[in-house]
């Protein structure tokens, strides 16, 4: 599995880690951040635990988005989930926050100051939480607490000051702990992406763009990407969606939510802009993947089909069958890098499929490819060869000569 959400091309150790996005996420907000408190001493809370991280597991997802609290009263629930995340393989999405900032289980309110120095303190006291290819999300949706939403406070330039200072406290906390983390994932509402996430902050972000966002249809969703990315700048990771919110779908069959899903996944794998994305959420609400007695609803094979996707995987070698290391594979999801050895892996979808490969040095190559086979090999030719190529190429001529005597 790659172990950090990467941003660019992509290496891959084999095909079954060919994925559509670099993070496959599903949210657990309704248990893991509402009942833990009520279920903070309840040993049947682990069973609940275990069984929704290991279906989640189940559809291929690459992490678990986790709300519980940062405050030290929720540590031991946290430490639940993130226990069972790592036993059933998955990296975690920290999408918790301090109670304080939207007074949640009534705590005191906090300062911008203290939530940074807060953030700070957690990631240095508990590095065991913490494992490399891990999401730390320190305040999802900020402008829901603290001083308040900067629509209407007037302070967009002190709100894009909090995130940067935020994700710096972040960057350095998680390299003295020696943990590659992840920790530029700042959700945020679309619309106060649309006031905050200039070209200039999205730079000091590391080029993310990360949107709880909830739309009527799979056009509207990929049209805001789109003009958030454009705005930006960066790429975008869809921190949130689902459906059916009743203020905003209104009421669904299941059948429903599954074509839905269906029809925004299918133009989200041939964008460039996306990141990632967090399905809201696995269980609880009206938009659970799974119903409250752990049945699936038809969602599920959906996101499975998405998650864990049909690859195409090969070498590409030179004319005299040496592996070529560093080959652009262009495809209609994205790109890939072959390896060392000349392998690569990509996802695929449909019957028929164009790639092209190049590398420097090499002629390119494009391909059509009906009903794709499971292993291609590409052979690329040298623009100009050197001594010790037209020495081999001599070898190999002679060696052809006396297999056919």
């Amino acid at each position: 599995m790659l172990a950090v959400p990467y941003a660019g091309f992509a290496y891959v150790e084999n095909a079954s880690d060919a994925f559509f996005w670099s993070v496959q996420s599903v949210d657990t907000v309704k248990y893991s951040r509402d009942l833990a408190r009520q279920m903070l001493y309840d040993a049947s809370f682990l069973q609940i635990i275990d069984q929704q991280v290991r279906e989640i597991a189940g559809i291929g997802a690459t992490h678990v988005a986790i709300g519980t609290p940062y405050d030290k009263e929720f540590i031991p629930v946290l430490r639940m989930w993130v226990n069972a995340a790592r036993q059933h393989g998955l990296s975690v999405w920290f999408r918790g926050n301090w109670s304080g900032w939207e007074g949640w289980f009534e705590y005191p309110a906090i300062s911008r100051e203290e939530h940074i120095q807060k953030t700070k303190k957690f990631i240095l006291d508990n590095k065991s939480l913490f494992q490399d290819g891990d999401i730390f999300t320190a305040c999802p949706e900020c402008e829901n607490g603290g001083p308040g939403d900067p629509r209407n406070t007037g302070d967009a330039q002190g709100h894009r000051k909090f995130l940067m200072d935020e994700y710096k406290t972040t960057q350095d906390s998680f390299e003295r702990i020696g943990k590659r983390v992840t920790s530029n994932y700042l959700s945020m509402n679309g619309d106060i992406a649309r006031l905050i996430m200039d070209e200039p902050t999205t730079e000091v972000l590391g080029g993310i763009v990360a949107i709880d966002h909830y739309v009527s249809s799979p056009a509207r969703l990929v049209a805001d990407v789109k003009a958030i990315a454009r705005q930006s700048g960066g790429r975008v990771v869809l921190s949130e969606f689902g459906v059916p919110v009743p203020d905003v779908h209104g009421v669904m069959q299941e059948w429903e939510q599954a074509q839905w899903i269906q029809n925004a996944f299918k133009e989200l794998i041939a964008m460039p802009e996306v990141v990632g994305v967090n399905y809201w959420t696995g269980y609880g609400g009206s938009t659970a993947l799974w119903r409250e007695d752990g049945a699936p609803k038809a969602s599920v094979e959906v996101m499975r089909e998405y998650f864990i996707p049909e690859t195409i995987s090969g070498y590409v070698k030179d004319t005299l069958d040496r592996p070529v290391e560093g080959a652009l594979v262009a495809h209609p999801y994205g790109s890939v890098v072959s390896k060392k050895n000349g392998f690569f892996a990509f996802p695929y979808r449909g019957r028929s499929i164009a790639i092209t490969v190049t590398r420097e040095g090499y002629d390119s190559r494009t391909i059509s490819l009906e009903v794709p086979s499971k292993e291609i090999f590409i052979t690329l030719s040298q623009h100009e060869k050197d001594f010790w190529f037209r020495f081999l190429s001599f070898l190999k001529n002679i060696l052809s000569f006396f297999r056919r005597d």
